[in-house]
């Protein structure tokens, strides 16, 4: 076998996006202007929502959200949110920053998403919000979920950094909640290299999520256009007012460069997801002789599954060691990654004394499960020769 290097992710910049860059460029403008507006508005109307607003991270989409409800529904100092206890380490430094208190509640074995059955143990006097990850490319199961939201009068955050165009029960994920929080990082879905987006159906909560991003400034002044075409009252309004702080806030804004970039890929995206799904659906086809050893993804068929990565468990009991298997893997040009652990992380054990064995779905995974790519740059001789490494290794 000749050696391939296959990374997680990937990186296209189309014609349609140098196309758009160089508009930028000549335009001779990087602030908030028509390219991250057009972006926000496909992106949140794809989503099935009416308000977006796209800042640097989706970490800080995550961070506004939480500001945005702590302010609107005043939440005070050590209130919680429930989190899942497999995901990325962001959703607890958003929560903790607000100086809210994460709540962990484990994952379902199969999807690897929050439990919905293992929520309302958890919930609490002072739980505000639960903040549902849709993880891997997949949507969590969204019904039960919004069913004990309404029954607690709990406030829904989606975290879909890993998820998007794809829906559950013929909802788009994003659409659920309150506030939902998208990712355009480097390899994911959609890429502007830096970049997030916040969305929402609540015209209230849009315009502090945008003041927020702008270090809590007043929004009648947002873009360097909203003094153009008006006189009188209106353009004094906009003088007296556009340099006024009526919040805490924070710098997330991000260019016209991410927007060229993120409207561009909006052009593709369909069809990068569709070559994802056929990918992932050939390696789970080729990786069925290795079934005994290996879990491999299990979609719902209430759900589409946008395949951001392709997640493997290894099963309990087979013998097999996730460390000399992922280091075969990656000597072999295979990258891997661990599937977010999160409740073994140092500073989240030291902070809130977590133990292993009260999250046994999470622990499993945090110590056998890793994935892999199966993005739209893989071609049939990539995932041919994944399969052929896999397979290797199992036949010594």
């Amino acid at each position: 076998m000749n050696k391939k290097n296959l990374g997680v992710g990937c990186l296209e910049i189309n014609a349609l996006a140098k196309k758009y860059i160089n508009q930028v460029i000549k335009s001779n403008r990087l602030s908030y202007g028509p390219f991250i507006k057009k972006f926000e508005e496909q992106f949140s109307r794809d989503h099935q929502t009416k308000f977006g607003i796209m800042v640097n991270s989706g970490t800080s989409a995550l961070r506004i959200a939480v500001a945005c409800l702590k302010e609107t529904e005043s939440w005070a100092e050590g209130d919680e949110i429930i989190i899942p206890a497999v995901t990325f380490i962001s959703d607890v430094n958003v929560i903790a920053s607000q100086g809210l208190k994460p709540v962990f509640v484990d994952v379902d074995p199969k999807t690897y998403n929050i439990d919905p059955t293992k929520i309302e143990r958890k919930i609490s006097q002072r739980t505000k919000a639960i903040m549902v990850v849709h993880l891997f490319g997949q949507p969590a199961q969204m019904a039960p979920i919004m069913r004990l939201a309404k029954k607690h009068k709990l406030k829904i955050i989606e975290d879909s950094c890993e998820t998007m165009y794809v829906k559950y029960q013929g909802k788009s994920v994003g659409s659920f909640g309150d506030i939902a929080c998208f990712s355009t990082y480097v390899a994911h879905l959609v890429v502007t290299g830096v970049g997030g987006l916040a969305v929402t159906n609540n015209k209230k909560y849009a315009e502090i999520l945008r003041s927020l991003a702008n270090h809590g400034r007043d929004n009648i002044y947002i873009s360097i256009d909203d003094d153009n075409k008006i006189q009188g009252k209106a353009l004094r309004a906009v003088v007296e007012r556009r340099f006024k702080f009526i919040r805490p806030g924070f710098s997330f804004r991000v260019t016209e460069l991410e927007g060229a970039l993120g409207l561009a890929q909006l052009s593709v995206i369909r069809k990068n997801l569709a070559q994802r799904r056929k990918n992932a659906q050939y390696l789970i086809e080729k990786f069925q002789p290795l079934e005994p050893y290996l879990q491999l993804p299990w979609p719902p068929r209430d759900v589409s599954h946008a395949f951001m990565m392709f997640p493997i468990v290894i099963k309990k009991g087979t013998g097999v060691s996730k460390q000399r298997l992922v280091n075969y893997l990656e000597k072999q040009g295979i990258e891997t990654r661990d599937m977010l652990p999160l409740i073994n992380q140092p500073f989240i054990e030291k902070m809130y004394k977590l133990k292993a064995k009260d999250y046994p779905v999470a622990d499993w995974i945090n110590r056998y499960g890793f994935y892999i790519g199966c993005h739209q740059k893989m071609g049939k001789t990539e995932l041919a020769y994944i399969v052929k490494v896999f397979k290797k290794y199992f036949d010594r």
